[in-house]
C-alpha cells in the first residue's frame, strides 16, 4: 500500500449551528489522485481551506508527510509543498501569461517583487517560467494578455501559477467549474498527466471526470466521510447511490 502523504484525524469545522466537517478522518497516499465529492453543504470546501491553512480547525489534527500542521499558516505550508486553485479563477488579467507564472515563480523563490524592473532580466526566472507554460500547453498563449484567454485556458494559466510553486500536494477545488465540455476534456486530460508527479485532492461536481481520474473517492455528507474507495465500490455502493448519486436501482 502506498504511504499516506496526508492524514487527517476528527477535523470539525462549526459555523454558528452548522457543523460543516464533523469529526472527519481522511487519508491521501502519496502519488493517488484523490476526489472528494458530496452534495452541495456537504463540507468539501471546508475541507479543502482547512488542509491549505485558510481556515482553522474547531479540532482534530492534519499531519502532511508526517508532520502535524496545527494552527501552522498559508505561506508555511506552500514551503512545505501543499498548494491549491480556488473555484473562481485568479489571475493578472493586464499581464501575459508568461508574465503571470513568472510572478509567481518570483515569489515562491522568495525575491521581492521588483516590478520596475524587467523581468526578462532574470533569465532563469522566465525559463522556468516558460517551463511550466509548457507543462500545462500553454506554450503558444505565453505573450497573450491573461484577460483575454479563454476561461479554460485561465484555469490552465492558473494551473501553471500554482506548479511554478512546485509542489508535493495539490488541492484543486472544482477546477472544471464554469467549463465547456471542450475545455473539461483538455483539463481532464492536463490533470491526469499532472497525477503522474504529483499527488492531488480533487473537490469536483462533474462525476464523469472524477470516475474517469480518481485513484479512490471520499464521500462526504453532512460533513462526514460515510465511505472511501476506489472508484468501483463507490459506484456499487448503494448507501452513497441513497444519498448522493439519487440511483436506488
Amino acid at each position: 500500500m502506498a504511504e499516506a502523504l496526508l492524514e487527517v484525524r476528527g477535523l470539525t469545522r462549526t459555523f454558528g449551528a452548522v457543523r460543516a466537517n464533523d469529526a472527519l478522518d481522511l487519508g491521501v497516499h502519496a502519488g493517488e489522485l484523490h476526489a472528494v465529492i458530496g452534495p452541495n453543504g456537504a463540507g468539501k470546501s471546508t475541507l479543502i481551506g482547512q488542509l491549505a491553512g485558510e481556515i482553522r480547525p474547531d479540532a482534530g489534527s492534519i499531519r502532511f508527510d508526517g508532520r502535524e500542521l496545527g494552527p501552522m499558516p498559508i505561506d508555511q505550508r506552500a514551503r512545505l509543498g501543499l498548494a491549491r486553485s480556488f473555484q473562481v479563477t485568479s489571475v493578472f488579467p493586464g499581464f501575459t501569461a508568461l508574465e503571470n507564472v513568472a510572478l509567481a515563480v518570483q515569489a515562491h523563490a522568495g525575491h521581492s517583487f521588483r516590478f520596475w524592473q524587467p523581468l526578462w532580466r532574470e533569465t532563469a526566472l522566465v525559463q522556468r517560467a516558460r517551463a511550466e507554460l509548457a507543462r500545462v500547453g500553454l506554450t503558444n498563449r505565453a505573450d497573450v494578455p491573461a484577460g483575454t484567454l479563454a476561461h479554460g485556458e485561465q484555469r490552465q494559466l492558473e494551473l501553471a501559477m500554482v506548479l511554478a510553486g512546485r509542489p508535493r500536494l495539490l488541492l484543486l477545488d472544482e477546477p472544471m467549474a464554469g467549463l465547456g465540455s471542450e475545455e473539461v476534456e483538455r483539463l481532464s486530460e492536463l490533470l491526469k498527466s499532472l497525477k503522474q508527479s504529483l499527488t492531488i485532492v480533487l473537490v469536483e461536481h462533474d462525476m464523469d471526470v472524477v470516475f474517469s481520474l480518481s485513484d479512490r473517492i471520499t464521500v462526504l455528507i453532512f460533513g462526514r466521510n460515510i465511505v472511501t474507495g476506489p472508484p468501483e465500490k463507490i459506484q456499487a455502493s448503494d448507501e452513497v447511490r441513497r444519498a448522493y448519486l439519487g440511483n436506488t436501482a
